[in-house]
């Protein structure tokens, strides 16, 4: 059983693909038009907040990393630990404070 039917000449596209091609640059236009300019704010303000998080846990880690160096060193577990936490929670909520209050003059 062979086919009858003659192949297709080279330089037509077939419909479906033609069809394909004016969909998909169709979808991208639309996709182009509905992010606009707003998701590059979306963006930055998520770039911020994760700034703002590494901030806090590095002056965290910092903190009782240093707590625990001179509890070890100094042997007064785990009262250092404690004080040099605390520090470095202050010293973290502050900066997140002052990364607010600049954002709030730009804006």
């Amino acid at each position: 059983m062979t086919d009858d039917k003659p192949p297709p000449p080279a330089d037509r596209t077939p419909p479906a693909l033609g069809d394909f091609g004016q969909r998909l640059r169709r979808a991208q236009g639309e996709s182009e038009q509905t992010q606009g300019p707003a998701s590059g704010v979306n963006s930055r303000g998520l770039g911020l907040a994760f700034r703002m998080a590494t901030e806090l846990v590095a002056a965290l880690i910092v903190g009782g990393g240093i707590g625990w160096f001179l509890d070890r060193w100094l042997g007064t577990r785990p009262w250092l630990l404690l004080v040099f936490l605390t520090l470095g929670m202050a010293a973290g909520m502050l900066n997140a404070f002052r990364e607010a209050k600049r954002l709030e003059r730009e804006g």
